[in-house]
């Protein structure tokens, strides 16, 4: 069955928000979900979507609007299926190592439909160890998705996985002022804090947040 790639997109979403989140979401919940992962579409755009995806018979909604999938044999695209590179392990509480060669330390099988406008290529993975970033859905053993710095990227008050000598961590960025920059977790754990360093000191940004993968779906 072909579709176009926002419909693929959206379906994958649709998807991905199911086993995850183990509910049913509405057309406004999908929104702002997509939102929340950087998705510029519209409510309308998205809706005309989902009506589309119901006409070819692979979503259906019940009386409260929620979406569910039918699942359709004749949507199938392995070729959609990409690999990304694994580096190593990323804390989300004190720095561990991380594998600042480029070497990947293993490869993770994933759709390229769950991501929008990004080059695969640009795209990485590390495995995040920890509890300081739960407020935000990242866990313990979760394999988190990075899209690689590049250029003067605007990386101010977001979430990234930071370098600082040879070692990682993953902490929501905030430039403060006075040569002063803040790495904040998210947490629901008070014992974690905050790392204070100078905008002059060696550390390298090495991509910003983009997609959570729960251990719990993943293969392993």
């Amino acid at each position: 069955m072909k579709l176009t790639s926002k419909q693929k997109n959206i379906f994958e979403s649709i998807r991905e928000i199911i086993e995850i989140r183990n509910d049913n979401p509405t057309g406004y919940g999908l929104h702002k979900y997509l939102s929340s992962m950087g998705v510029e579409e519209s409510l309308k755009s998205i809706m005309q979507v989902i009506e589309a995806l119901e006409k070819k018979e692979l979503v259906r909604r019940d009386e409260q609007k929620k979406i569910y999938l039918v699942e359709n044999e004749s949507y199938s695209d392995l070729q959609n299926v990409i690999s990304l590179p694994l580096y190593g392990l990323a804390s989300c509480g004190d720095a561990l190592a991380y594998a600042d060669d480029g070497v990947a330390d293993d490869f993770l099988q994933i759709s390229k439909n769950l991501f929008y406008r990004t080059d695969p290529k640009k795209l990485f993975a590390v495995k995040a160890l920890g509890d300081s970033m739960n407020k935000i859905g990242i866990n313990d053993g979760d394999y988190v998705i990075f899209e690689k710095i590049e250029g003067n990227q605007d990386f101010n008050e977001k979430v990234v996985v930071v370098v600082i000598n040879g070692m990682a961590t993953i902490k929501k960025f905030k430039k403060l002022g006075d040569n002063v920059v803040g790495l904040f977790p998210e947490s629901t754990n008070k014992l974690h804090h905050p790392i204070y360093i100078s905008e002059s000191d060696s550390i390298m940004v090495a991509g910003i947040f983009r997609k959570i993968l729960p251990v719990a779906f993943v293969s392993i």
